[in-house]
């Protein structure tokens, strides 16, 4: 890694560590004089479905009064856009905007690939929750992004079968592991729910639910915690129920996990605000048999939840209209009718805390007609998302993850070992990148 990157992004995560005053991203936001003398066409890559209708909207409206014209170009999501956003910011053919996952935030930072739009997006701020705008500022005073959608974790049951089991909604993590046995006791073939390893993003709300912060600074250097006490509670928990059979230890999104969630073999599934699309596909005869509630605490009376999923538009350093780029970016995420438009057209739960009032989420899912204040419980749990604290190789935490965990889930063995596993990789990577490490 060059020395520049590496003084350039340590000096930033030093800024997240101690809240200090903004780094300026390379590029960053300025006058644009490009974009106010004359039309600005801008290209944007994103992965959200039925955001070229979205889109329009801008083109039709503002987008024409100030000349500034938005090209939608489909994109894959996740690591395969973070890699090719990179390959693209190398050659210095970036697009204008990004559709950017929060995780993947600080690594498009480290490289250099997206702008801080601090200047041109004050007013988007009071928009958000302050967690969920924490996750596009780094905890500096840039902004690297502007929230765009979110994943507030919540627990999943089947109201019917609960009734049918006699069985109580947990709401604490104890309680939790409570059901799970007495459910076994009264239908061993009968799983409250699995634990999954194909899906990083589970476990790493769950951890953060419980105060985990995998990456943060120390003076210079990076420090990684993903074996931190917090994680290490949340990995016991679930390594101990999967050991003593109480809970399955199959992998999500399967054929064999749909089956058991339409026929009932499974009963409950931790999840977050978007499950309701994936329980219309994977288990449509359960329609209407769902219910919603927050997710299990690890003390009694708290309200605290984790994210599991969501996205942001950045703005890239290659772009000749970062101004209007940050404009659009601002409108695309606050404007209540461009909310509409992506939550009818892309089926997104938005970031804009007003935007989870709106007309748009007046009505239940339909796969939970029976919960007339889905959308309203899930805003208030939104509010309680812990922070987040992402680093620069969360790729290959997750690939860890995977391959650590899902030995351990499948031989039931010690998941605390999994988690070592998982910590060891993602220093070694990180140190492997050129970054300063604290041991």
């Amino acid at each position: 890694m060059p020395n520049t990157k590496q003084r350039r992004f340590v000096a930033t995560a030093v800024a997240v560590a101690l809240g200090a005053t903004t780094l300026a991203a390379c590029g960053g936001s300025e006058d644009d004089s490009e974009a106010q003398s004359g039309p600005a066409q801008l290209t944007y890559w994103t992965w959200t479905p039925g955001m070229d209708k979205v889109v329009d909207l801008w083109n039709k409206g503002p987008g024409k009064e100030q000349e500034i014209t938005v090209t939608v170009k489909k994109q894959a999501s996740g690591d395969t856009l973070v890699t090719k956003i990179l390959t693209a910011h190398k050659a210095g053919k970036g697009p204008d905007l990004v559709q950017a996952e929060y995780q993947a935030l600080p690594t498009l930072v480290s490289n250099d690939a997206v702008a801080d739009i601090s200047g041109d997006t004050e007013s988007a701020k009071g928009k958000f929750t302050e967690g969920v705008w924490q996750q596009t500022t780094l905890g500096t005073d840039a902004v690297y992004a502007i929230p765009q959608d979110i994943g507030p974790m919540m627990f999943y049951y089947r109201e019917d079968l609960f009734e049918k089991y006699g069985l109580t909604v947990p709401t604490t993590w104890d309680e939790f592991a409570e059901t799970a046995r007495a459910l076994k006791h009264k239908a061993r073939d009968v799983d409250l729910t699995t634990f999954s390893a194909n899906d990083s993003g589970l476990f790493a709300g769950l951890a953060q639910q419980a105060g985990a912060r995998w990456w943060t600074t120390e003076r210079d250097q990076w420090k990684v915690g993903i074996d931190d006490a917090a994680s290490q509670k949340v990995a016991d928990f679930w390594g101990g129920l999967v050991k003593e059979g109480a809970i399955d230890n199959q992998p999500m999104y399967t054929p064999a996990w749909n089956k058991a969630l339409n026929t009932g073999r499974q009963i409950a599934w931790v999840s977050a605000v978007w499950a309701p699309g994936t329980l219309t596909t994977a288990a449509p005869e359960t329609k209407g048999k769902w219910r919603m509630a927050p997710l299990p605490q690890w003390s009694k009376g708290d309200e605290v939840t984790g994210s599991w999923g969501g996205s942001s538009t950045a703005v890239t350093t290659d772009s000749r209209h970062k101004a209007a780029a940050a404009r659009f970016a601002a409108w695309l995420n606050t404007d209540r009718d461009a909310l509409t438009a992506l939550a009818k057209e892309g089926g997104i739960y938005p970031a804009s805390t007003s935007a989870q009032l709106s007309d748009a989420f007046a009505e239940p899912p339909a796969f939970f007609s029976n919960q007339t204040d889905f959308y309203a419980s899930a805003a208030e749990i939104a509010k309680t998302t812990a922070p987040s604290a992402w680093g620069p190789n969360v790729n290959v935490a997750y690939t860890s993850f995977k391959d650590a965990f899902g030995a351990a889930a499948k031989s039931r063995s010690d998941f605390g070992a999994a988690l070592g596993r998982m910590q060891d990789d993602t220093v070694a990577d990180l140190k492997k990148q050129g970054f300063e490490v604290a041991q």
